[in-house]
């Protein structure tokens, strides 16, 4: 590694703020005299009234994968038709005649760790596994979870399959992602009477808004393992969050389009007049979009929608992304007459997507049958249990508050005769042991889960979503807020609806759009297309590097006193980049200048810290910790001896400027060598801390 910044005393003396570089191990190089006091990002300008110019578009189409913790699938649409977005539904496998719109989320590799299968085909080829067999392959569903749950992700951690092996994740993701490749690919060019080339297609691929930037960025590295862009031209992938997606998409909807859960009254979970069930006209979208679906090609507004002419300048609503993993909160502000978003506050979220009513149904099991029989069929019957836990999501998804009947979860076979051979009892005999009278057994071997089952299964991860929209709502930058959009594979769920709507119901109005599964696919193509829809965005993190101040006998602490060359220093200050949760525009920087420490120099390392909170004063604070670093490659010191040379400057007024962005859905960095003005490579990287 490198070394970091030489110090240099003269250029320190900056009124107002006096810096230098921390010589602390793990601190980070300081800015130079000429950059080091620049201030924090101002609030950005209110919007001007005239019309965006078009946006110009360099790609022939645009492609976007909404890569889900349960299902997947993508879009397209082309750039001289951006109207127009054309679906892809041609999936193998699946129920025989339905057009599937997603594919679920689950890859199937060989022994020998070659690609199998994806989707529908994976989940039917590992079912028609021998029980053996299946032991020696590789078969994984909601791993996106994996990426999420990591604290310290890297481009080493592994995934662990049905059966037990483990296999370095990247791969995992770059299998799928090379699956949703090539059947784009093959439909676009099906579609198209152009030849294709490789830089002609912008890549979209969607990530929760409450993944940080490791997690981003390692989508992004397995995007180009994978083959969809070359590491060369990074600016022909975009990443997508998911919930600002779905609220671009928002943007363009008729009133025809959506469900107004607000303008429906409820009684116990019954319209007024008690002759429908609660999902009733939800339903009846659905079976009308179920009909349209012969159609792949959705047409949008070339503008914004009808549902916007409701809504008046300063209008806030919210987004709750409600998918199989996360939910994810994203707060709005329309810009009228440009149509450009703003977000009015950080995005949040958690772990409360549709996974936890599947885990707390595996935890039912555990209490009927034991934890130590559970793990151990899960080990020998991979197979099996998979198809336990397809069978538990069928039937999860037609759960309903109203609903009086119990619901029937068909166990397998293999699961019947394991238990009794591993227990030497039935399965009939484990239940009625177990006292849980809200399980019945079925004699056709069938689990009955009664009302109070499935409300016992679903009440932990929806009260988690309902108290977090209501603790958002509370802020002080998002009181006020008119309507509260309900998208994701989730808010299709009943069960979901009836409890956002009874508790929320009287505060905002709650729209459902009728596509809601295909919401954030939809938006990531028009992010696609347009890129600067959202204008402003907030930090959902503070973010600085380590310096040397000045040392203030009344403000600073001893032990943080240095004295190099005869001066008093403060080690590990925080040189804030961004604060948490502050406005930054588009196209807004943050510069910073560095200095080579000897010449010949080829690399300058900056550690970059982080912290959830902006009342930090110090690295070494409660809460912060280093999570990244920027590398900038320099130029060969021939060509800066001779460019020194000819300009009678010498190697200590070298200056290294970078510029760094905060205002995009990654972080991303630019360097410039001032005394060549030639472009410095710079990399920022958030995966090997």
């Amino acid at each position: 590694m490198a070394e970091l910044l030489k110090p240099n005393i003269n250029s320190l003396e900056v009124p107002g703020k006096d810096i230098s570089m921390s010589t602390s191990p793990s601190s980070s190089p300081s800015p130079s005299r000429n950059e080091c006091s620049i201030a924090p990002l101002t609030p950005s300008p209110s919007p001007r009234t005239e019309v965006r110019p078009r946006v110009a578009r360099p790609f022939f189409v645009v492609v976007a994968i909404d890569f889900g913790t349960t299902s997947s699938g993508y879009a397209f649409s082309f750039t001289e038709d951006p109207e127009a977005i054309h679906m892809m539904r041609r999936w193998e496998g699946g129920d025989p005649g339905v057009a599937n719109q997603k594919s679920p989320t689950c890859l199937l590799l060989t022994p020998e760790l070659r690609f199998h299968s994806f989707g529908f085909a994976a989940r039917d080829s590992y079912h028609d596994l021998d029980p053996e067999e299946a032991r020696h392959w590789l078969y994984f569903d909601k791993f996106k979870m994996k990426i999420h749950s990591t604290s310290d992700l890297t481009m080493v951690t592994e995934l662990e399959s049905v059966s037990g092996r483990r296999v370095p994740a990247i791969e995992v993701f770059a299998h799928a992602l090379r699956f949703f490749r090539e059947h784009a690919l093959k439909e676009v060019k099906d579609q198209s009477s152009s030849v294709l080339e490789g830089d002609d297609v912008r890549w979209v691929i969607t990530v929760p808004a409450v993944w940080r930037q490791p997690a981003k960025q390692f989508m992004r590295e397995a995007a180009y393992l994978a083959g969809l862009v070359s590491p060369d031209s990074p600016e022909q992938l975009l990443i997508a969050l998911e919930p600002e997606a779905a609220s671009i998409y928002c943007r363009k909807l008729r009133l025809h389009q959506v469900i107004d859960l607000s303008q429906r009254p409820l009684t116990n979970g019954l319209d007024l007049d008690g002759s429908h069930p609660f999902d009733s006209s939800f339903r009846q979208a659905r079976e009308q979009l179920r009909r349209a679906r012969h159609s792949r090609t959705f047409l949008v507004e070339s503008g914004t929608g009808e549902l916007w002419s409701e809504m008046q300048t300063g209008d806030k609503y919210i987004v709750a992304d409600c998918g199989g993993g996360t939910v994810d909160l994203t707060v709005h502000q329309i810009e009228q007459p440009q149509g450009t978003l703003k977000e009015l506050y950080k995005a949040s979220g958690g772990p409360y997507g549709a996974v936890g009513v599947d885990l707390a149904f595996e935890a039912m099991l555990c209490k009927i049958f034991g934890a130590n029989f559970i793990e151990t069929f899960k080990a020998k019957r991979p197979a099996a249990w998979v198809d336990l836990t397809i069978a538990f999501e069928a039937r999860k998804r037609t759960a309903a508050p109203g609903r009086a009947n119990a619901l029937n979860i068909s166990l397998p076979f293999s699961f019947i005769d394991f238990y009794k051979r591993h227990c030497s009892q039935s399965v009939e005999t484990a239940l009625r042991k177990s006292n849980m009278n809200i399980v019945k057994w079925s004699s056709q071997g069938m689990l009955r889960l009664t009302t109070e089952a499935m409300n016992e299964l679903f009440q932990p991860t929806i009260s988690n979503i309902v108290k977090h929209i209501e603790n958002l709502m509370q802020k002080e930058e998002v009181r006020g807020v008119r309507f509260l959009f309900l998208v994701g594979g989730f808010a299709e769920s009943p069960m979901l609806q009836r409890a956002v709507q009874n508790a929320l119901g009287q505060h905002c109005r709650i729209i459902i759009p009728q596509d809601v599964g295909l919401t954030i696919l939809k938006g990531a193509v028009l992010f696609g297309l347009d890129p600067t829809v959202v204008r402003v965005r907030r930090c959902p993190l503070t973010y600085g590097v380590g310096v040397l101040n000045r040392f203030v006998e009344s403000r600073h602490p001893r032990e943080k006193l240095l004295i190099k060359d005869g001066r008093e220093w403060c080690t590990d200050i925080l040189d804030r980049f961004v604060s948490v949760d502050q406005s930054v525009a588009l196209g807004e920087v943050v510069r910073r200048s560095y200095t080579p420490a000897r010449a010949g120099q080829r690399k300058i390392i900056i550690n970059i810290y982080c912290s959830s909170t902006d009342d930090v004063v110090y690295i070494t604070d409660p809460g912060v910790r280093k999570c990244g670093a920027i590398t900038l490659d320099l130029p060969e010191p021939g060509a800066v001896a001779a460019c020194s040379n000819s300009n009678g400057s010498g190697f200590e007024r070298r200056e290294i400027r970078a510029t760094m962005q905060f205002g995009d859905t990654e972080i991303k960095v630019t360097a410039v060598d001032v005394l060549t003005g030639r472009q410095v490579r710079a990399s920022i990287d958030f995966l090997s801390n």
